[in-house]
């Protein structure tokens, strides 16, 4: 039991963080695909005309 309670307070801050700094990027990756599909829209809009 003692193995478990040293193994969960050395991993448990770095896999919090980890995690917490993947969720605030997913979050940021998602508006730049949003950004990226306008700017392509756009493109396409202006070799129409």
């Amino acid at each position: 039991m003692s193995d478990w309670v040293s193994v969960v307070s050395n991993v448990g801050f770095p896999v919090a963080v980890t995690l917490y700094l993947l969720l605030r990027i997913e979050g940021k990756l998602d508006m730049l695909s949003g950004s990226i599909g306008e700017l392509s829209a756009s493109i396409h809009l202006m070799k129409e005309r």
